[in-house]
């Protein structure tokens, strides 16, 4: 994920259209009232709690904001039964200079999750975007020997008290125009494709008992830039073949599921693709999940019941297949969202996106209601 913006700069930069809202409309059920709403995220039922009832997991993306706000950290830890860290544990965020890293947040976060006893996933080793500028103005072989130090020392440094690593975020961006579709950046042209192989040998080395995963962000849509969608699907599909095919047990597969407005959403699709995956021996993760309606009209109840609506239909897609254990939200609270970050991701008039289940005052929303739906219904 997902905090760094450039990863988006294309739907940043898109014209969104007058019915933009429609591109994104799904039909099927909309989320069903439990027992109302209620005014505190601490006096409903624990998502959590909800799903693993189920035998699946779901939890939030964590980062430092979370541990300075008491209250916030009390709904995180009532909802969540799993923790993805969102920026400390990037390389940009433990190195912004060249020399050695500053864990001083990251150990914060890993103290954090053990006394809530909630495992935590790293998040993450390798992405060729939000790195730091030295690191692009390296050598090939300076690029390939930090590529092997960082994830040697900073593996090394949590194996055993982290549940796992996306070692390798994002490697596809078929706009970049390379052969495969890969997504450009230092490690890619210091290595070509083979830096994620590089990569996920070093992080099994280094912790040989901890889980490795590979997280990606676009097969999930089809949307008014379908052109591409194909190409990250055969990708990412071909590069666990690769991994695998290289003698590396790739334990998980993310497919992060950030929807904006103008994607859309063929369940049947994405159910069949999920198959697809598992039949390569991976587990199956919703890694980073979230809706963006920033630029869906309506009052915010209205925006809400259309938020919540793809909530539900995700999540019910994915249980059609056994393989998917696990259920991420890419932060649990409006006020925490990395939508925040940047205006040009907010609606007309400054609109700002309420994009998950708890809303700025950590009040549960109808999102929260339709994830408790859909986790509650039989496969």
């Amino acid at each position: 994920m997902t905090s760094g913006l450039s990863r988006r700069v294309f739907i940043q930069g898109m014209p969104f259209l007058a019915g933009v809202c429609a591109h994104g409309r799904l039909s099927g059920a909309r989320a069903q009232p439990l027992e109302g709403l209620s005014a505190d995220g601490l006096a409903v039922r624990s998502l959590g709690e909800i799903a693993a009832e189920r035998g699946l997991l779901f939890g939030s993306a964590i980062d430092m904001d979370t541990l300075e706000n008491p209250a916030q950290a009390a709904l995180y830890r009532h909802h969540a039964r799993v923790f993805t860290s969102d920026n400390v544990m990037k390389f940009g965020s433990l190195r912004p200079t060249e020399g050695p890293a500053d864990f001083q947040h990251a150990d914060r976060l890993v103290t954090f999750c053990q006394e809530a006893r909630i495992p935590l996933r790293g998040h993450c080793l390798i992405w060729n975007d939000w790195t730091p500028e030295w690191v692009r103005k390296l050598s090939a072989e300076r690029c390939a020997y930090w590529l092997d130090r960082h994830i040697d020392e900073v593996v090394s440094r949590y194996a055993g008290r982290l549940a796992a690593w996306d070692v390798v975020n994002e490697p596809f961006w078929p706009g970049h125009g390379l052969a495969g579709g890969f997504r450009n950046g230092p490690w890619f042209a210091a290595m070509g494709q083979d830096y994620v192989v590089r990569a996920m040998k070093r992080a099994r080395a280094a912790d040989p008992t901890g889980q490795i995963s590979l997280n990606e962000a676009g097969p999930e849509w089809e949307s008014v830039w379908s052109a591409t969608s194909k190409p990250y699907r055969d990708g990412l599909m071909r590069l666990v073949d690769e991994i695998h095919a290289a003698g590396v047990q790739l334990d998980r597969v993310g497919l992060q599921c950030h929807w904006f407005p103008e994607f859309t959403f063929d369940g049947d699709a994405f159910s069949g693709y999920l198959h697809e995956l598992a039949q390569r021996g991976v587990t199956l993760s919703l890694s980073e999940i979230d809706v963006n309606d920033a630029w869906l009209r309506g009052s915010d109840a209205a925006r809400d019941a259309q938020v919540a609506s793809r909530y539900e239909q995700l999540i019910r897609a994915a249980l059609r297949e056994p393989k998917v254990d696990s259920f991420i939200v890419w932060q649990l609270s409006d006020n925490a969202s990395w939508l925040n970050g940047a205006r040009k991701l907010w609606g007309p008039n400054g609109q700002r996106p309420r994009p998950l289940p708890f809303d700025a005052q950590l009040r549960p929303k109808l999102a929260y209601e339709a994830i408790a739906n859909a986790l509650t219904l039989p496969r």
